[in-house]
């Protein structure tokens, strides 16, 4: 094997684990590289079908081609699409910059919470219906105690100290200083009740190796990771008022694995253009202890 095929062989076990072990399991779809390749890999693991729903957190302030993206895809793959937002802070103008607080309570309110309710079961959400391709309040609220996400751990400070399966308490919040040990590829999957399960199948991963599995898998992404024709593109995507694009002419799955091979954002943050991250003192820790993804 080479270093992509024993990367995707140990995603496909974690994934296969946490649907054995957990019997409320969802997977979290960000519409980012990441969490696609996740989605990706579901699909291997399962042989074309993804066994568990799809839970996208909608701020209302997503990039409107990430949307579209989302609504195609799962159209086109089949997927038991769940949509959560927030409703009681956006009709509250809690929201940053067009509302009365800033980006990191903004943060806490569309997705930290959003995703807490949202998995709890407390909140209306919406579910794609294929026969009609839209999405349409939902009459289920069963909560997810298993939540499969895209995370990786040179992308973020706070990410690296993630375990594969990693537990929260009952309101989602994250003991650091308390993680199972994970030795020699065997995994704590048995918790307490009541214990709220994250999954990290990319743990091990790079951004170079997403892309470069996007690469040799023809995985269809969104064309605002490539240019346009201004010379920019997005690295990181998230909601519009707090992501900026690089300076970058890829205009191709594979410009962009040229760019990272040749070491071109070498002493650039992958989440440089997030300006989030700069607000919570350069990090997302605080906001990750509360259960942000």
């Amino acid at each position: 094997m080479d270093h992509l095929d024993a990367l995707e062989s140990k995603s496909v076990h974690i994934l296969r684990e946490a649907y054995r072990e957990f019997a409320d399991l969802c997977m979290l779809w960000s519409i980012g590289k990441d969490s696609t390749v996740m989605l990706w890999l579901a699909r291997k693991a399962f042989f074309g079908h993804v066994p568990f729903p799809l839970v996208h957190i909608d701020t209302a302030y997503k990039i409107p081609e990430m949307i579209s993206y989302r609504d195609d895809v799962a159209r086109e793959w089949n997927l038991n699409l769940i949509v959560g937002q927030n409703r009681k802070a956006l009709r509250a103008r809690e929201t940053f910059p067009d509302g009365t607080v800033g980006r990191i309570t903004c943060c806490r309110r569309l997705k930290s919470e959003a995703l807490r309710r949202t998995l709890s079961g407390e909140w209306p959400r919406l579910r794609m219906k294929h026969e009609t391709g839209r999405l349409e309040e939902d009459t289920g609220r069963a909560p997810f105690t298993g939540v499969i996400v895209g995370v990786r751990a040179d992308e973020e400070g706070s990410r690296s100290k993630e375990r594969y399966f990693s537990p929260r308490d009952a309101e989602h919040d994250w003991n650091v200083d308390d993680q199972p040990p994970e030795l020699w590829h065997y995994y704590k999957t048995d918790f307490a009740p009541g214990t709220h399960v994250r999954v990290h199948p990319l743990l091990d991963w790079t951004e170079l190796n997403i892309w470069e599995y996007i690469d040799r898998e023809s995985i269809p992404v969104t064309p605002l990771y490539f240019d346009q024709g201004d010379g920019t593109r997005y690295r990181s995507l998230g909601c519009y008022p707090c992501t900026e694009p690089v300076r970058s002419t890829a205009k191709n799955v594979a410009e962009v694995v040229e760019e990272l091979r040749t070491g071109r954002f070498s002493r650039v943050a992958e989440r440089a253009g997030r300006a989030q991250d700069a607000d919570d003192d350069g990090g997302l820790e605080t906001l990750r202890r509360e259960g942000y993804m």
